[in-house]
C-alpha cells in the first residue's frame, strides 16, 4: 500500500487538541496514518514510498460544500439581480426544463472542476438526472452526498414517478464509488411539495435509513406563504410532518424565530448557511451566531453558480466571518477559526461524516488540500488561521487529495479533462439559450 510522507509543511488540523503546527503528515492508502510537529521521525521516512517536501505549503482539511446544484453551472450569469421567486419561476425553471442528462453531466463536470481547483473535496448536490452527477463524482474522485431533489407541483402520477426515481437512485448509488458517494432524500422545499407528499419522503428516508435535505425559510415571502397555506411556519410544519425524526440538513434557514432555533437544536437538525447566494438574491441574513450558540451545527454552501456566481468556498468562509460582524455590530462573532470550522469539520458533521473527514487526524480519511503560501497576501506569516479566513481564495489551492488519491497537482486536474469540459459546457449552454 502506498505511503506518502509530507514533511516541512505548515498544518491546520481543525482538531482542537492540535490546531496548527509546522511538521509532517503520513498518508497510507485512503487514511491519515500519522502527523506531528517538528522533523519527520526516521521511522516515517523509512516507511514512506513517496516523500513530498511541503515547504512553502499550508495543508488543511478539504472544504465541504453542503448545499448546491452542480449542473446549474451551465446557467452562470444567465439571470442576475432578481428576487428569488422571479429568478426561479421566470428564468431558472424554464431553462432547467430544457436540461437533458447530457447537460447535467457536463454542467456537473464543470462544477467538479471548479470545486477541485478551489479546494472543495466533498459536496452536497440536489438535482435531477442524478445518476449523471454520480458518474461525474465517481470519475472526478470527489466525495459527495447526492440527492434527487423533487418538486411536487405536478400531477399525482408525476409525483409517484419522481419519488420512485429518488428511491431507486438511493438504492443504486448509496455507498458507491468506494464509499465516496452517500445519498440523501430530498423533497425540494415545503412550498414546492404538498404535506402528504413530504410524508412519503419521510417514510422513504426511514425505510432506506437515510438522512434528509431540503430548502427551508429562505425568504420571508416563503415563510408567510407557508402560514397561509398550511397554518404553520416552515419549521413547525416540517417537524409535524416528521422530517426531523430523520437526520436532516436544511439549506438556508434564513428567517427563524428564537423558538424555531431552539427546536432545531433539540431535534439536532443541521443548517447549511449560504451567505453569498442569500445576499445576491436579497433573501436576508441567517441568524448564524444564534444558531451556533444554541448548539446547531452550521456549515457552509455556495448554492448554485447561477445564484452565487462561483463555487469558491473560501469566499463563503470569508463572508461568514465578516457578514455577521457587520449585521450584529459585534466584531467578536464568528471568529476566524469558527468560520473555518463551518467550512470543514462542521460541514462533515452536518452530513454524517463527523469523525470521518473534516479534520487532519490519524485514522480519518485523507481528504486534504495544500495552499501555496508564496504569495503577497499571505505575508507576513503572522497567523495562518486569520489568513485562511480573511485572505485565502480558491486560486491559492495547489494540491488536492480525496481518499488519499491526488486530484490536483500544481493547479492541474488529474482526474478530469478540463479543456474538454470547458468546451462541452459552452456547447450545452449555447443549446439551452437557443
Amino acid at each position: 500500500m502506498t505511503r506518502l510522507l509530507i514533511k516541512n509543511g505548515a498544518f491546520i488540523t481543525m482538531d482542537e487538541e492540535q490546531l496548527q503546527f509546522q511538521g509532517w503528515m503520513a498518508i497510507e492508502g485512503s487514511r491519515i496514518a500519522g502527523l506531528g510537529a517538528g522533523a519527520a521521525p526516521e521511522q516515517e521516512i523509512s516507511q514512506a514510498s513517496e516523500i513530498m517536501d511541503g515547504k512553502g505549503m499550508l495543508f488543511m482539511p478539504g472544504l465541504v460544500n453542503t448545499h448546491g446544484h452542480a449542473a446549474m453551472s451551465l446557467l452562470r450569469g444567465m439571470a442576475d439581480d432578481l428576487a428569488l421567486q422571479e429568478w426561479l419561476q421566470n428564468h431558472m425553471w424554464p431553462a432547467e426544463a430544457k436540461f437533458t442528462g447530457d447537460d447535467v453531466y457536463w454542467g456537473s463536470s464543470l462544477a467538479a472542476a471548479e470545486m477541485i481547483k478551489s479546494g472543495t473535496t466533498t459536496f452536497v448536490d440536489m438535482y435531477d438526472h442524478m445518476h449523471r452527477v454520480a458518474e461525474v463524482t465517481e470519475q472526478s474522485g470527489l466525495r459527495a452526498s447526492l440527492t434527487r431533489g423533487v418538486i411536487g407541483l405536478c400531477s399525482e402520477e408525476e409525483q409517484k414517478t419522481k419519488l420512485a426515481e429518488a428511491i431507486q437512485f438511493a438504492r443504486d448509488w448509496h455507498g458507491a464509488a468506494e464509499g465516496r458517494i452517500n445519498v440523501m432524500i430530498s423533497p425540494h422545499a415545503p412550498y414546492t411539495c404538498p404535506p402528504d407528499y413530504i410524508l412519503k419522503f419521510v417514510e422513504a428516508a426511514h425505510d432506506l435509513d437515510l438522512p434528509m435535505h431540503t430548502h427551508m425559510s429562505e425568504t420571508l415571502a416563503e415563510v408567510e406563504q407557508n402560514v397561509r397555506d398550511y397554518g404553520y411556519r416552515p419549521v413547525e410544519h416540517l417537524d409535524r410532518l416528521g422530517m426531523f425524526s430523520r437526520p436532516t440538513l436544511l439549506a438556508h434557514a434564513v428567517h427563524l424565530k428564537d423558538e424555531e432555533i431552539a427546536l432545531l437544536a433539540e431535534r439536532k437538525v443541521a443548517v447549511s448557511h449560504n451567505p453569498v447566494s442569500n445576499l445576491k438574491l436579497a433573501s436576508g441574513v441567517a441568524r448564524v451566531p444564534e444558531l451556533l450558540q444554541a448548539g446547531v451545527t452550521v456549515s457552509l454552501g455556495t448554492d448554485s453558480a447561477a445564484s452565487n456566481n462561483n463555487l469558491d468556498l473560501f469566499q463563503e468562509i470569508t463572508m461568514a466571518a465578516l457578514l455577521h460582524k457587520g449585521v450584529s455590530g459585534d466584531p467578536t462573532v464568528i471568529p476566524a477559526a469558527e468560520a473555518l470550522r463551518m467550512g470543514t469539520v462542521y460541514g462533515a458533521r452536518s452530513i454524517g461524516h463527523g469523525g470521518v473527514t473534516g479534520q487532519l487526524k490519524a485514522g480519518l480519511k485523507a481528504d486534504f488540500i495544500a495552499i501555496s503560501l508564496n504569495k503577497p497576501h499571505f505575508v507576513p506569516y503572522t497567523d495562518y488561521i486569520s489568513h485562511l479566513a480573511y485572505t485565502a481564495r480558491g486560486s491559492d489551492v495547489a494540491h488536492v487529495w480525496v481518499d488519499g488519491r491526488q486530484l490536483l497537482r500544481h493547479g492541474q486536474l488529474l482526474t478530469l479533462d478540463e479543456e474538454r469540459i470547458l468546451a462541452e459546457a459552452e456547447r450545452c449552454y449555447q443549446r439551452l439559450r437557443g
